[in-house]
Formats: C-alpha cells, sequence, structure tokens
C-alpha cells in the first residue's frame, strides 16, 4: 500500500515538475505591438502548451502491481499472506455458517417446547373431562342407589 502511495506521489511531482519546467522554458509568443503577451493564470494555463503547439510531457504509464520477485523469502512470505487470506476467509465462512445452524436449531427448539406446551395442555384437557365424565357417572349412579334403601 505504501508503495502504491508513494509511486503515485511521485508520478504526481514529476508530472508537475515537468509542467512547470516546460512553462518556464517556453518563449512567449509575442504580440502585435512587439510585446511579449502575458498568459493569464487560470484555465488557459493548461491549454497554453498545447495551444503553442508543444505537447505536454506525460510520464509513462506505471504498473501498480509488485512484480514477482524470485527471492524465496518474499515467494514465502507471499505464498503464507495469501494463505493466512484464505484461512481468515473461511473460518468467517465457517462461522456465518455455525451461527446460521445455531439460530435454525433455536428456532426449531422453540417450536418443539411450543408443541409440547400444547400437547401436556390437551393433554391435561382430556384428562379433566374424563375425570369430569367419571364423576358424573358416578354421581348419576350413586343418585340412582340414593333412591334404594336398604
Amino acid at each position: 500500500m505504501t508503495q502504491i502511495r508513494t509511486l503515485l506521489i511521485g508520478t504526481a511531482l514529476t508530472a508537475l515538475a515537468s509542467t512547470a519546467a516546460l512553462a518556464q522554458t517556453a518563449q512567449p509568443a509575442a504580440g502585435t505591438d512587439g510585446q511579449p503577451q502575458v498568459q493569464m493564470q487560470g484555465a488557459d494555463t493548461a491549454t497554453a502548451p498545447a495551444a503553442q503547439g508543444v505537447q505536454p510531457v506525460t510520464p509513462p504509464p506505471t504498473r501498480l502491481t509488485a512484480s514477482g520477485s524470485t527471492d524465496p523469502l518474499v515467494q514465502k512470505r507471499d505464498a503464507n499472506a495469501k494463505a493466512n487470506a484464505e484461512y481468515r476467509a473461511s473460518k468467517k465462512a465457517s462461522k456465518a455458517e455455525l451461527k446460521d445452524q445455531q439460530k435454525a436449531a433455536k428456532v426449531q427448539y422453540k417450536e418443539q417446547v411450543r408443541d409440547a406446551k400444547i400437547n401436556q395442555k390437551a393433554d391435561k384437557q382430556t384428562a379433566n373431562n374424563e375425570m369430569k365424565i367419571n364423576m358424573q357417572g358416578q354421581t348419576g349412579d350413586q343418585s340412582d342407589g340414593a333412591d334404594v334403601k336398604h
């Protein structure tokens, strides 16, 4: 990252210096009265060299990526960095997958607990209904037996 920044700053400074040098060495165009014309600072300054027929000097395009080194230590460092990046990415993906699985398991558990509570409530209601039926049947038998005295 610092190499790229250094290259970009160096390129910008080189372009600025070459533009300034070109502007200083360019001969001023003579006006109609033989006096040199004064150029205005601003938007015309950037187009002045091109207007005078002088092409602005542009630095050759620089390659911003580092070329592969033949040094085995550099190759090992690059390979380790790549492996570490892959490991971090796979670890992050695995962690996200585990989180999703835990979330799904929690949802499933909550559903099972809710169903169990519903089933327990239904079983309790059924048992109460059976007990009421049995109680009514016994009271009916007792009421029939209560009429007959021994």
